[in-house]
């Protein structure tokens, strides 16, 4: 059974990610360790699937302790030094849910994530009736958002000054982004800033259209910048004084070039994604570093092989695909509550279109192509041909996806979505409409002769 998608376990809760299991997960993964922290998003369905995770941890041995609605970085905060699982759907909407498994602070890798999968299908996984674990009950909020401002100040200092509109999007970001950002000295105003698991006040995933409302209350008022934030606050989107959404990956590029300028590494490197912009690559290098990319939701993995392959002097400053970010200094772990007081207080620093100025930014485009799941494998092995033979001028990487580099920067990635059942393609081009028709046209065409197994 293949359970894990790109970012840990998902689907809705009726028909995939039921009580059973999360009971079954929770009992597999009690054989990783003694000790797991256990917490949830404000989702109708979480206090019912924490139970079964709770009780699968438990009869499979491990102690659990409970933390309650918590945002997913304070989780993975709290798992240093043991184990931890979060019950949330991220950005998906109110009727799905997931888990998401950490070990001292870092999301489970691909081997581990492949050994609860084997768990799972191999049945019961229950200690002996004198060996199972307890539960006991513990807040790391307060500890967490401490933890977040004392290294903000440390890295960046003060957000005195600025004035942010934070959306919190009914979801877990409620109870932590806010509270941050005042401390550090912002001038903050909360929108949707309630728990709910119904997300009435927008849905779940933060984008162009769904932060609607916050982009007209920033642009009205006087604020330096708006934040928005998804269900389990591991994300953030920004949106500038006008009210129009800074592309994520020029937000990423802004970040990197901060922490690789602040190091005192002679090799720092930032690690990010296929589907990432070149512009990225460019404002590192001129700063005077290197980037590294790996598969999508494998940031983790990436600043684990970075480490590995480099020298005494290597140092991952950074790590981040679009919207979501590892603060490698601070833990590693995806944290949208230390990236938005982060963005923040550089901006009280130098100011949004300051921090701006320098990216070359170029127009960008992300299409969802349908493909069935059954025929995502037949469709990229076809795509590893026909795309480099239809744009010969390109260097070619077949590593993660399909990405085609051109040589005036340009560049498009074609790969297959790990969550639903699309062909993603990304580009990235002066003349970005024309790149995009070509490539969606040759990937239609590869979907359908796979169906025809050709």
């Amino acid at each position: 059974m293949e359970l894990f998608g790109t970012a840990g376990i998902r689907g809705d809760v009726r028909s995939y990610v039921t009580p059973s299991l999360a009971l079954a997960v929770g009992q597999a993964a009690a054989a990783d360790g003694d000790e797991f922290v256990v917490g949830r998003d404000g989702r109708e369905t979480g206090s019912a699937l924490v139970a079964a995770v709770e009780a699968g941890l438990e009869s499979g041995g491990a102690d659990v302790t409970r933390l309650g609605q918590v945002p997913t970085p304070a989780l993975a905060y709290a798992s240093q030094g043991r184990r931890g699982i979060m019950v949330t759907a991220s950005h998906n909407p109110p009727t799905d849910n997931g888990l998401k498994l950490f070990a001292d602070g870092t999301e489970y890798d691909l081997d581990a994530e492949t050994a609860i999968e084997s768990r799972v299908d191999s049945g019961s996984n229950l200690a002996d009736w004198d060996d199972w674990g307890d539960a006991s009950r513990s807040d790391v909020l307060d500890d967490y958002r401490s933890a977040v401002v004392s290294y903000v100040r440390q890295t960046v200092g003060e957000a005195e000054g600025v004035s942010v509109a934070v959306d919190c999007g009914n979801g877990m970001a409620s109870l932590a982004a806010p509270q941050v950002l005042r401390e550090l000295g912002a001038d903050v105003v909360a929108l949707n800033a309630n728990v709910d698991g119904h997300f009435p006040g927008r849905e779940s995933k933060p984008t162009p259209e769904s932060l609607e409302d916050l982009r007209a209350f920033v642009a009205d008022g006087d604020f330096d910048l708006g934040i928005g934030h998804d269900g389990d606050a591991d994300r953030l989107v920004v949106v500038d004084a006008d009210g129009e959404v800074v592309h994520e990956d020029t937000v990423l590029a802004i970040v990197a070039g901060f922490y690789v300028r602040a190091s005192d590494a002679d090799d720092p490197i930032v690690v990010t994604t296929p589907n990432a912009s070149a512009r990225i690559d460019d404002h590192v290098e001129s700063a005077g570093g290197r980037v590294d990319r790996v598969r999508l939701g494998a940031l983790h993995e990436g600043i684990v092989a970075a480490r590995e392959d480099g020298s005494d002097d290597t140092t991952v400053v950074f790590a981040a695909e679009p919207w979501k970010h590892v603060h490698t200094q601070f833990g590693t772990w995806i944290d949208g509550v230390a990236s938005a007081a982060l963005v923040s207080a550089l901006v009280a620093s130098d100011g949004l279109d300051s921090l701006r100025e320098p990216i070359t930014e170029r127009p960008y485009r992300k299409v969802s192509v349908d493909c069935p799941d059954r025929q995502k494998s037949g469709t990229m092995s076809l795509l590893e041909t026909r795309l480099p033979d239809a744009f010969p001028e390109a260097s070619v990487d077949t590593e993660y996806g399909v990405r085609l580099t051109f040589d005036d920067a340009s560049w498009t990635l074609v790969r297959p979505s790990g969550t639903e059942p699309y062909i993603r393609v990304y580009a990235e081009s002066d003349d970005v409409d024309a790149l995009v028709d070509d490539v969606v046209e040759i990937v239609e065409a590869a979907i359908a002769d796979a169906a025809d197994g050709v």
